[in-house]
């Protein structure tokens, strides 16, 4: 006898019958709590937080418990700059330097089995030492990149002031001239802007306040130039125009002295490999002669 119909048939029965039921026991929504919800100012949807993952999460777990240690910084705007999370810049720092405390017993192993003895202070030092310099690296990268960006940010500035001059000059609002400027750069300085930008038009907020908020996030000083010429655009779009680009100007120069002042840096840097290249040269062109003076 074939039972599968009958169980088929009874597990639709059964399925309709707890529906039947789970309906005729739901409660009674609260008339107070209905009329909270669809209220006007929670129709609109807040937008999703992202998912966090999981390097995020464990590191935003080391960051409640080692946060306060006056030893852990996290540079917040450097890592909103660069769209690094914090968690994973605190799990980073936490990997490297717990790596550094095990390097040195891992390299005093082999000794241990060749039956060299090593007092227990030697890799506990070297340990600490270690793990204390490979926590502090993240930091440094993060400095450096964040330096690096914010220059980027800087050149990417000087073409949106040239825009934004054109386009005042082209009798364009200063709100238009900002925005359709943006809207030219497909880079991420010019990603940003369009965000600020946007979010000043939902906001209803004067769009130099979000350039000035932008600035003040990320630590954009160059930024806030912008936003004070802006400040009073509404009146003479001529001065404006003039101001623009006289601060483009004045940016572009300072970006090329920063730029002459770091290959000149570079160049010092490689002086004294230069010099003791040619110490070895030297030395190796005068290592015969002399050995046959000694020799002879």
């Amino acid at each position: 006898m074939n039972l599968l119909p009958a169980v088929v048939t009874g597990g639709v029965v059964g399925a309709g019958v707890a529906l039947l039921v789970r309906e005729l026991l739901r409660p009674q929504p609260a008339l107070a709590a209905a009329l909270q919800r669809s209220a006007p100012g929670l129709l609109t949807m807040p937008e999703p937080e992202p998912e966090l993952d999981r390097d995020e999460v464990w590191g935003r777990w080391l960051l409640t418990r080692l946060g306060r240690l006056p030893a852990v910084r996290i540079p917040a705007k450097n890592l909103a700059l660069l769209g690094q999370g914090p968690g994973a810049f605190m799990l980073k720092k936490a990997a490297l330097a717990g790596l550094g405390l095990l390097c040195p017993v891992l390299v005093s192993i082999p000794w241990i089995i060749a039956g060299v003895s090593l007092p227990f202070y030697v890799p506990a030092v070297a340990g600490l030492a270690v793990a204390g310099l490979l926590f502090i690296t993240p930091d440094l990268v993060v400095r450096d990149q964040a330096k690096r960006a914010r220059e980027e940010f800087a050149h990417a500035l000087s073409a949106y002031l040239d825009l934004v001059a054109l386009k005042r000059a082209a009798d364009a609002g200063p709100t238009e001239a900002l925005e359709k400027a943006a809207a030219v750069g497909r880079g991420w300085p010019f990603l940003y802007l369009q965000a600020a930008l946007r979010r000043a038009r939902l906001e209803k907020i004067p769009p130099y306040q979000a350039l000035e908020d932008l600035a003040h996030e990320y630590d954009l000083p160059v930024l806030e130039d912008v936003a004070d010429i802006m400040r009073g655009s509404a009146t003479d779009g001529a001065a404006v125009y003039k101001a623009l680009r006289a601060r483009t100007a004045a940016l572009n120069t300072e970006l090329l002295a920063a730029q002459a002042a770091e290959a000149n840096a570079a160049s010092e840097k490689m002086t004294a490999p230069g010099a003791l290249l040619a110490v070895l040269v030297m030395l190796l062109m005068a290592f015969p002669a002399v050995i046959r003076m000694l020799t002879v």
